[in-house]
């Protein structure tokens, strides 16, 4: 199996496919590496293929009509975007920047459609991980409605440490500007939050988070938001 053959198979996008269908996945994959603050396409451009991330970081914004940059999502490895839209050949809502070092295969969408009307089981993979990506945009607005700025950034801890619970040494990927926006938090609210968080055992140095105890910030992300603010710090 070649390298990209692998990717495809630990994708979410195509991680349900049948293993025959990986060599003609890989055969129509395209792989470009991206440097740190490179654009992958613009919003309005017309998609002609799916991306999926095998290295780095990618985030997808929207500029609003007062200028201002909207971050919609951020992308790391195994996830893919752009599917609905590529398949369709519309344009892109959204534009897309390497917010580090990365690699992307990128998937030829007239082609992929080839293959889908040939093998109706990568079909159904695909449609699998379109209702991901809503399930992930439910979890993001109910995020935004229900939790309060610290929850948001513990969760966001717990999840980058990919453990349930013990200590963890987290990097963090992006910058604090970033990493704010995607939370739909002001940066200075950020440092607010990383100083609450200290008392559950969150130590912030430069892009390190120490963490003593991730099934902590887990639950802590998950309390309600008038018991976590009635706490005292």
């Amino acid at each position: 199996m070649t390298d990209t053959e692998d990717a495809l198979r630990q994708s979410s996008l195509l991680r349900g496919a049948p293993a025959s269908a990986m060599e003609k996945l890989a055969a129509i994959a395209r792989v470009k590496a991206y440097p740190r603050g490179a654009t992958l396409f613009l919003q309005g451009e017309r998609a002609n293929a799916i991306g999926l991330v095998a290295a780095g970081w990618v985030k997808l914004y929207r500029i609003t009509p007062s200028g201002n940059e909207a971050v919609v999502r951020v992308f790391s490895h195994g996830e893919s975007f752009g599917e609905a839209v590529a398949l369709r050949h519309a344009p892109y809502p959204v534009a897309a920047m390497a917010v580090s070092d990365c690699s992307i295969i990128w998937l030829d969408s007239t082609r992929l459609l080839g293959l889908l009307r040939e093998d109706p089981e990568i079909a159904v993979s695909i449609l699998s991980s379109t209702f991901i990506h809503l399930h992930d945009l439910v979890n993001q607005v109910e995020q935004l409605k229900s939790q309060n700025g610290a929850q948001r950034v513990a969760g966001f801890l717990a999840d980058l440490s990919g453990q349930a619970e013990g200590a963890a040494d987290v990097i963090l990927p992006y910058d604090k500007v970033l990493i704010a926006a995607q939370l739909g938090i002001k940066p200075e609210s950020l440092s607010r939050s990383f100083a609450r968080l200290r008392p559950l055992g969150v130590t912030i140095d430069q892009s390190r988070a120490l963490i003593e105890d991730v099934a902590m910030l887990r639950a802590y992300a998950a309390e309600d938001p008038g018991t976590v603010w009635s706490k005292k710090d």
